[in-house]
């Protein structure tokens, strides 16, 4: 969905058009993919619904609704300052969809805290790379509104309170100590290194590559420990 409506900004986005920050395709290769996604997804629904019942297919046709508000008129959130952020909540769900599914006990609300602002720091991220070619199509973000620096000090508070959440609410170290680093990272980015200058496309991608190693290793760290499983309160 988010390819189908977003083609024109996309067409103009460096980053784009590799399996590292996605596809960049024309308005005519574009056109059938709402009927692709149908034929991927009902089979799905249908088969979830009928072994999680009534619930878990509300749930499921929420997660739908979610997507198509963020990105279709008269909606499109996505343009929407800063419900493009907020609505990063429905990853969320996803968590919510595994626990139903398979009949497992709530996540604990610190969890499902952390969760929903790691949503919003790294939307806000992508937001952060894609301003330029934003700009061009004058599609409103909040990266695009409050300015590139301004930017990095919103994805900076998000990181520290993570950051804190993690050390105080779950006293992971691991996860706390790395996100403390990513921190002075972006520090020295604010401060130092590029301030309002845009990444080149090479830097971008060593970011993404760094970004995805890292969140491999962070999914591992989570399944071994446990500890966002047991809060302090």
């Amino acid at each position: 969905m988010n390819d189908f409506t977003d083609g024109k900004a996309d067409s103009l986005n460096p980053r784009k058009g590799n399996y590292l920050f996605g596809a960049k395709l024309s308005k005519e290769e574009l056109t059938n993919v709402p009927w692709h996604i149908c034929c991927v997804m009902v089979p799905f629904l249908a088969y979830f619904a009928y072994v999680g019942g009534g619930e878990l297919f509300i749930l499921l046709l929420f997660m739908i609704v979610i997507n198509i508000i963020y990105n279709y008129k008269p909606f499109r959130l996505k343009e929407r300052p800063p419900f493009e952020i907020l609505i990063q909540v429905g990853y969320v769900f996803t968590a919510l969809f595994s626990i139903q599914l398979n009949n497992l006990e709530m996540l604990p609300w610190q969890t499902m805290l952390y969760l929903t602002l790691f949503a919003f720091q790294a939307h806000i991220a992508g937001e952060i790379m894609d301003i330029e070619p934003d700009k061009l199509v004058g599609k409103k973000t909040t990266a695009v509104l409050i300015g590139r620096k301004n930017a990095k000090f919103l994805m900076l508070f998000l990181l520290l309170f993570e950051a804190y959440i993690l050390k105080f609410w779950f006293d992971d170290w691991v996860l706390s100590g790395f996100l403390a680093i990513f921190s002075l990272w972006l520090i020295l980015d604010i401060f130092v290194f590029f301030k309002e200058k845009p990444y080149s496309v090479k830097q971008m991608k060593i970011f993404g590559i760094a970004i995805n190693i890292s969140a491999i290793l962070s999914m591992i760290w989570v399944l071994y420990s446990g500890n966002l499983l047991h809060p302090n309160f």
